[in-house]
C-alpha cells in the first residue's frame, strides 16, 4: 500500500455482488469467504511443513507485525509478532501527544523461513530504512512447521538497511541465497548478504508498468525452476511477473491474474494484495484482501490452476467472480488455537502476558500497566485531555460482521481527573467510559473524538453526548462497559455504519444504552480499520489506575444503529456461569446485584447480612 495519491483508485474500486456472511466456525468440506472477517491487510502468506503461516500490516500499533498460523489456509489463530516493540525512533512512543506515528510504521512488509538456520525473517521498510527481526531456534523444519509458542524469540537487526525495500517480498533461493524484490511504482529485486543485514547486489528495474500505471506489494517466489513476483495495482488488480531468463533479475513479462474481479461480499472493494501459497499435496492458493471499511481490509482465498505454459490463473465461479465458497484446501481435525485464547473466548488476563490479539495504540509505557493474575492494571501513563495523546490504549480488532465487546473494569483506584472506558478506536472515535471529578465517579458517553485526516493531528477531543449515572467508586462494585458495532462493509458508499455504547452496574446482567450511535468513517486513508479498545489516562496528575478484569467479544446479529431501547437484557448468570468476584472481593449480601462467586481457590464467605467477601 502506498500514501501516494490513490484516492481516485479507491473510489474506482467498486463493491462485489455477494451477500455478508457472518465470521463463524469452519466445517464439513468447504468454506465462506472471507476466511478471516478481521483488519489483517498487506498480507504475506508462505508454508513451512504442514503450517501456514501470515503477516500483516500495523502501522503504528505494537507489537507490530503479527504473524497468524493455520492449517488449512481457512482458520486463522494469531500466535507472535514479529516486532515486539517498535524501534523506529521515539514518537513510536506516543511522548509528546499527536501527531505520533499515526499511519506511520509497518505498511506492507515480509516474512519468510530459512531452513538453513531455523531462523524466521522479517522486513520491513520504515520511513527510509528497512529493519530487520529474526527468531531464531523454534526447530519449524524438524517439527513439521510448528513453533512452540515459548519459542518464538524475536531479535533486531543491530543496525537497519539503510535503503528503503518499499513493500517488499523475501525470497530465500534454492541454494539459500536471498532476494527481496521490492518498489513503486516499478519493481526491483535486491540480493543480501548471507546472514541478510546489507545489500550486496540491486538490479533497478527489474519491470516497469504500463504509462500512467503504479504497481507495488511485491511478493517473490520461485516455482519449478521459475522466479515469479506477484504485484497489485492499487486497489483492485494483480499482476503476476515471470522472469524470461533463469535469473532472479529478470527480466520479467505480466500477465493479469485479477483485474477489478467481482465478490465475494457487497460493499466491499476487489480483491488484491496477496500472494500466492501450495499446499502439502501441491495445490496452490491465491490469499488477497478486500477493502471493507469500516472494518479495513480482510483476507480471501481462492484456489488456483496453472496453464501449460506456466502461468496461474485464479479460480472463479459461474458468473466469473470470486468465489463465495470453495472446497476447504487441507482437511485436518487439528485446532489453530491449541489451548490458548480463541478470538471470542473470555479473557481474563490471566498469565505473565497478554494475548497476541491485543496491541497497543503505540509504543506502552511498560512500567504503568502490569498483569496480577486477576487482572490487567492500567496505571495513568499521560496527563492529557486527548484520548489520542494519551499512551497505553490497548486494542484488539472487531470481527464481522457485527460483534460486540465487553470491557469489566474496577474503577476504584482512579483519581480526580482520570479518565477510563472502552473506546471505539480510529481516527473519528468515540467512548463509554468513567469520569472522576473530586470524589465523584459518573458514567459518560464521548462521541466527536477526530484526528485531520492526512495530518494526523487531533482535531476534536471530544464531547459529552450523555450522561450516566454516579457510580460510587469507593465501593466494591465493577463497571460493565460494552460497545455494539456493525463493520458490514460500506466501503464506497454514502452508508455510514454505526455503533452504540451501554452499560451495566449489576453484574452484566442488564445493559442501558447511553447517548447516540456513533457512526464510522468509511475512508480509506486511516488504512486501518475500527478497533475495540480499553484506555485510562490522567487530566490532572499520574497516579490513578483501574484493572480490567475481562473482556469478551460476541458475534451479534441485531444492527447496532437499530432504533435504540432503553436496555439490552442479557441471561442472569448461575452459580456455575456469569462473572466471579476475586479474593477480598463482594460476593454477597443484602442488595448486593454483582458477582455471586468467587476465583478459585477463594470460597464466598458471609460477613454479615449486608456482606459477603471472597476469602
Amino acid at each position: 500500500m502506498t500514501m501516494l495519491a490513490l484516492a481516485g483508485l479507491y473510489l474506482s474500486a467498486l463493491v462485489g455482488t455477494a451477500a455478508s456472511t457472518p465470521l463463524t466456525p469452519r466445517q464439513g468440506t468447504t468454506f465462506t469467504n472471507p476466511v478471516l472477517w478481521e483488519d489483517h491487510p498487506d498480507l504475506d502468506v508462505f508454508r513451512v511443513g504442514s503450517v501456514f503461516y501470515y503477516s500483516s500490516s500495523t502501522f503504528a500499533y505494537s507489537p507490530g507485525a503479527p504473524v497468524l498460523k493455520s492449517y488449512n489456509l481457512v482458520d486463522w489463530h494469531p500466535v507472535s509478532h514479529s516486532v515486539p516493540r517498535l524501534n523506529f525512533g521515539s514518537k513510536y512512543d506516543l511522548p509528546n501527544g499527536t501527531p505520533g506515528a499515526y499511519v506511520k510504521g509497518i505498511w506492507a512488509s515480509t516474512l519468510r523461513y530459512r531452513r538453513s538456520n531455523d531462523r524466521f525473517y522479517w522486513y520491513g521498510c520504515v520511513e527510509g530504512k528497512t529493519y530487520l527481526w529474526t527468531s531464531p531456534g523454534g526447530n519449524a523444519s524438524s517439527n513439521a512447521g510448528e513453533v512452540p509458542p515459548d519459542k518464538w524469540n524475536w531479535q533486531p537487526s543491530s543496525q537497519p538497511i539503510n535503503n528503503c525495500y518499499y513493500d517488499a517480498g523475501l525470497l530465500i533461493d534454492d541454494d539459500d541465497t536471498m532476494y527481496i524484490a521490492y518498489g513503486n511504482p516499478a519493481i526491483h529485486v535486491a540480493q543480501l548478504s548471507p546472514d541478510g543485514t546489507r545489500e550486496v547486489r540491486n538490479q533497478q528495474r527489474v519491470y516497469s508498468p504500463p504509462s500512467g500505471t503504479t504497481v507495488e506489494g511485491a511478493r517473490m517466489y520461485k516455482i519449478n525452476g521459475r522466479y515469479y513476483i506477484l504485484v497489485t495495482r492499487p486497489a483492485d488488480a494483480e499482476y503476476v511477473l515471470r522472469s524470461t531468463t533463469n535469473s532472479p533479475f529478470g527480466p520479467y513479462e505480466s500477465r493479469t491474474l485479477v483485474s477489478r474481479i467481482s465478490g465475494p461480499l457487497a460493499n466491499a472493494g476487489f480483491a488484491h494484495q496477496g500472494g500466492i501459497v501450495d499446499t502439502p499435496d501441491g495445490k496452490w492458493y491465491y490469499v488477497a484482501f478486500m477493502d471493507a471499511y469500516p472494518g479495513g481490509r480482510i483476507p480471501v482465498v481462492a484456489p488456483l490452476r496453472w496453464t501449460s505454459d506456466g502461468w496461474p490463473e485464479v479460480v472463479t465461479d459461474g458468473q466469473g467472480r470470486w468465489g463465495t465458497n470453495y472446497p476447504v484446501p487441507v482437511q485436518v481435525n487439528k485446532n489453530v488455537a491449541d489451548g490458548s485464547l480463541a478470538s471470542t473466548d473470555l479473557d481474563e488476563f490471566r498469565g505473565s502476558r497478554l494475548s497476541e490479539h491485543w496491541e497497543w495504540n503505540h509504543n506502552p509505557d511498560t512500567s504503568k500497566f502490569s498483569l496480577d493474575g486477576g487482572g490487567l492494571v492500567l496505571r495513568t501513563a499521560s496527563v492529557t485531555g486527548d484520548l489520542f495523546a494519551a499512551r497505553n490504549t490497548l486494542t484488539r480488532r472487531i470481527a464481522g460482521p457485527k460483534a460486540s465487546g465487553t470491557f469489566r473494569v474496577d474503577v476504584r483506584g482512579m483519581r480526580d481527573g482520570d479518565r477510563a472506558g472502552a473506546v471505539l478506536f480510529r481516527d473519528r472515535a468515540g467512548y463509554i467510559g468513567v469520569w472522576k471529578q473530586g470524589n465523584e465517579a459518573r458514567i459518560v458517553m464521548v462521541d466527536d473524538l477526530r484526528l485531520v485526516e492526512g495530518q494526523w493531528t487531533t482535531a476534536s477531543t471530544g464531547r459529552v453526548a450523555a450522561n450516566g449515572p454516579v457510580v460510587d467508586g469507593n465501593a466494591q462494585q465493577d463497571v460493565w462497559l460494552r460497545i455494539d458495532a456493525d463493520i458490514t462493509p460500506a466501503f464506497g458508499t454514502n452508508t455510514e455504519r454505526t455503533t452504540t455504547f451501554s452499560y451495566s452496574l449489576d453484574g452484566g446482567r442488564t445493559f442501558t444504552r447511553l447517548g447516540p450511535a456513533v457512526a464510522m468513517t468509511n475512508s480509506w486513508r486511516y488504512f486501518t480499520g475500527y478497533r475495540f479498545g480499553v484506555f485510562n489516562f490522567a487530566t490532572k496528575a499520574l497516579g490513578g489506575e483501574v484493572k480490567v478484569k475481562s473482556f469478551k467479544m460476541d458475534m451479534t446479529s441485531n444492527a447496532p444503529g437499530s432504533p435504540p431501547t432503553s436496555t439490552v437484557v442479557v441471561p442472569a448468570p448461575t452459580p456455575t456461569q456469569g462473572p466471579v468476584a476475586g479474593r477480598w472481593e463482594q460476593c454477597g449480601g443484602i442488595g448486593f446485584t454483582g458477582p455471586t462467586r468467587c476465583e478459585s481457590p477463594w470460597a464466598c464467605t458471609k460477613v454479615n447480612d449486608w456482606y459477603s467477601q471472597c476469602l
